[in-house]
């Protein structure tokens, strides 16, 4: 292409961006996703004023008093302010473990009846990590087998099983399977039913949608050391029929399948549930009578809910993780209600790195959401245990770094880091005397 032309391009790239920063909002929000770009005024470097965002503000930042202009020679740009965060008062020696006590009641009849653990969180549970060392200390204590469920469309790999799906006879990818909802994520690959199942995640096997989705295969080969399951489950539509003979599950039909599960008849179940990049406030969208009859047939005893991480990196205005944290609220007080006899534990979100001031150093914001959510959990009834202090509190990531805990973001543990972690919250469960 001639350098012309060329130029021309370039110019008539930048005349559509520049007409999009003026007829466009600075940003878009699709539930809980943000799309920010910048405005004509700031492209070319002019003076702008920027308020943070959120649906669920309901505090300020105080606003610094204003001071007399100085000359033009004496002018420097004024460094932006710290925001003022408000004092949290909590009781941080309260023992919380005392609010699972109905949890440690229903283990004592594991050895008669299947006692379910659920497991949400976002990615810093992906691959079965921490769920799986809550899962394997459960179980060394009062038996139980398997990893509970998995979705039938296995988009992240785990630790604990292989997964492959068959259609038409040969492995296909998870895009060229079946039709595919999610709660938390993009509007486009929601439902506006609800029906997500307990996972909040679900496949539909229905050949108008995707060509052959009617017949599948699933080969699910577990890969850790536990005992192995004695029994598979499939939550699916009734008009799904299914047969397993040893890892692999076909199933066939037209309808929706909700997960697959890998278990045992009594003892405890641990479902790794991950939502990457959800803030947990998707709960309420997911439908009361189906969430609430699962709960009850599967005797879910402790739901395990650990998000408020994915607030932190975008948010500096302490009104906007007020507002999140009282959205978890409503989430909790919503899954008591549809699960009474089950306990809650709630798992704050660890140390997260960012740089001030060219240095590596704790975000604001987390020490805040940290006392706002064990101040939650404590006037909720529920359990709550501080990644973030266990960890050591204020640039403890950085320490996590130097000996191969966490990663190079500053944000999440590596494989090691979660077992550690891990470990500690399921020596902290089982250790309480209650």
């Amino acid at each position: 292409m001639r350098p012309y032309k060329v130029l021309i391009f370039i110019a008539c790239v930048l005349a559509c961006l520049g007409v999009l920063c003026m007829v466009l909002p600075d940003r878009v929000v699709w539930g809980e996703q943000e799309l920010r770009w910048p405005t004509l005024a700031e492209v070319f470097g002019e003076n702008s004023e920027y308020s943070e965002y959120s649906e669920y503000s309901e505090d300020s930042i105080a606003i610094p008093e204003e001071f007399p202009v100085a000359p033009d020679s004496l002018i420097e740009e004024a460094p932006e302010p710290a925001p003022v965060i408000p004092k949290v008062v909590v009781d941080s020696t309260a023992d919380s473990r005392m609010f699972l006590h109905a949890f440690y009641a229903s283990l004592e009849q594991s050895s008669e009846r299947m006692v379910r653990v659920l497991h949400y969180g976002d990615s810093q549970i992906e691959e079965d990590r921490m769920t799986q060392q809550i899962r394997e200390a459960l179980q060394a204590r009062y038996g139980g087998a398997g990893v509970g469920m998995m979705p039938l469309v296995q988009t992240i790999p785990t630790l604990t099983v292989k997964q492959q799906l068959h259609m038409g006879g040969r492995s296909i990818t998870p895009a060229q399977g079946p039709r595919r909802y999610f709660v938390y994520g993009f509007k486009r690959d929601q439902r506006t039913d609800g029906l997500y199942g307990p996972m909040g995640q679900m496949s539909v096997m229905n050949d108008e949608l995707v060509k052959g989705s009617e017949s599948l295969m699933a080969v699910c080969t577990p890969q850790s050391k536990e005992r192995p399951y004695s029994q598979w489950k499939i939550f699916a539509d009734t008009a799904i029929s299914y047969t397993t003979s040893g890892d692999t599950v076909r199933l066939s039909g037209r309808g929706d399948v909700y997960a697959l599960s890998q278990e045992s008849e009594t003892g405890v179940i641990v479902d790794n549930i991950p939502m990457r990049g959800c803030l947990g406030l998707v709960f309420t969208k997911m439908d009361s009578t189906q969430l609430a009859t699962f709960y009850r047939h599967q005797n879910v005893r402790l739901i395990i809910m650990q998000f408020g991480g994915n607030a932190i990196p975008s948010n500096r205005n302490p009104g906007t993780i007020s507002g999140i944290v009282k959205g978890l609220r409503e989430q909790v007080r919503y899954l008591r209600e549809l699960a009474p006899e089950a306990s809650i534990l709630f798992i704050g979100p660890s140390d997260m790195l960012t740089q001030i001031d060219g240095e590596w150093q704790t975000y604001p914001m987390v020490p805040y959401m940290d006392r706002l959510l064990r101040k939650m959990a404590l006037e909720e009834n529920i359990a709550y245990f501080s990644l973030y202090s266990w960890m050591g509190g204020s640039g403890s990531m950085m320490r996590w770094q130097e000996v191969g805990l966490a990663g190079h973001d500053g944000v999440h543990f590596t494989r090691s880091g979660a077992r550690k972690a891990g470990n500690a919250v399921a020596e902290w469960i089982l250790s309480a005397t209650y």
